[in-house]
């Protein structure tokens, strides 16, 4: 083992405008031993982009536990490694986790950029207060799912999570069954994006909007607290 051990760099990527890719982000990839990816073909047109031309290795989901002894030997070598996923922050609904807390258990330094995540714009968008508020990620597609709506009945946080265009309604009728029509919600889609919007209004009012129309693109919802 080297003297000079390596430094994995939690590295936040755009959630759909490239412009958004920060100074000190685009460096650290350049500066980079080797770039892990959620997807190496949608990072090849990020790195493209800003002619980063560090070596690229999938990190995903599927592989991320096979791999985390590899990325720990090679940071134990001084080799200096930058994560990214697909879009957003490694680690917040992305892979990422694994990796930080193996890299911390061997005493291993971690160093988490700021940047993109998809949520914190649409929490702000929605208006609803931000003082405290519970991020629930995905939900689970479906044991559980119910439950974890039900949690929120009494909850008096904004309520915020992420949603697949094939269970947007879906999620809305079990809101509106649940947590009752009135409830107020906000719906943002493809933030950062050309077509952006956000609909805010009682479940109902945005069930029945998004009832008549093709739903595309990728949704974070903000669900008012209990008053």
């Amino acid at each position: 083992m080297t003297d000079k051990l390596g430094k994995l760099y939690v590295v936040p990527t755009p959630i759909g405008n490239l412009s958004d890719m920060s100074y000190r982000a685009v460096q650290t990839l350049k500066d980079a031993d080797l770039i892990l990816a959620e997807d190496t073909r949608t990072s090849g047109f990020l790195l493209k982009h800003y002619d980063v031309p560090t070596p690229t290795q999938s990190f995903h989901a599927h592989n991320e536990h096979k791999k985390v002894d590899h990325v720990i030997k090679l940071l134990s070598e001084g080799k200096n490694i930058a994560q990214v996923s697909d879009a957003g922050t490694p680690g917040i609904s992305d892979p990422g986790y694994s990796l930080v807390r193996a890299v911390l258990d061997n005493n291993l330094e971690v160093e988490v950029l700021p940047g993109a995540t998809a949520f914190i714009p649409a929490l702000i968008k929605s208006g609803f207060p931000t003082d405290r508020f519970a991020y629930e990620g995905f939900l689970p597609h479906k044991k559980g799912r119910q439950q974890r709506i039900q949690s929120w009945r009494e909850e008096p946080k904004t309520i915020v999570f992420y949603e697949s265009p094939h269970r947007l309604l879906k999620s809305l009728r079990q809101m509106e069954e649940t947590l009752g029509g009135d409830r107020q919600v906000s719906v943002s889609r493809e933030l950062t994006k050309k077509f952006e919007d956000t609909i805010t209004g009682s479940i109902t009012d945005v069930l029945t909007y998004f009832s008549s129309k093709s739903i595309k693109g990728e949704f974070v919802i903000v669900v008012e607290g209990k008053e």
